[in-house]
């Protein structure tokens, strides 16, 4: 049951950043946002602990900003596996992933 709601929380932030910002995130419709919401979710939680851990360094000597940057690669990484789904570029990937992070952190605090 977390699980879903997480999902739908993710789900109502990409839509809503898609909505509000549509020159840096396009998004095709609610179906493609859940599937890009599940492969995110998928992604964060196999594949940014690693990326974590090897950029620890990087992290470190920019007292965690360079985290910023990983979850923008995650999102690319997204916008690669689910056709319909799209960012403008790099830089639209990390207002991208900032924008979702916030809108997930105040929707989960609503929530609960």
């Amino acid at each position: 049951m977390r699980f879903i709601l997480k999902l739908i929380i993710m789900t109502v932030a990409i839509l809503l950043v898609a909505y509000f910002f549509p020159g840096i995130l396009q998004i095709k419709g609610v179906g493609t946002a859940v599937i890009a919401a599940l492969v995110l979710a998928v992604i964060n939680a196999v594949l940014r602990p690693i990326m974590i851990v090897l950029t620890l360094p990087i992290s470190l000597l920019t007292l965690g900003l360079f985290t910023f940057v990983v979850n923008a690669l995650m999102l690319w990484l997204v916008t690669a596996l689910v056709p319909g789904f799209s960012v403008s570029g790099f830089l639209g990937a990390l207002l991208s992933s900032i924008l979702i992070s916030l809108i997930s952190t105040v929707l989960s605090a609503v929530v609960k």
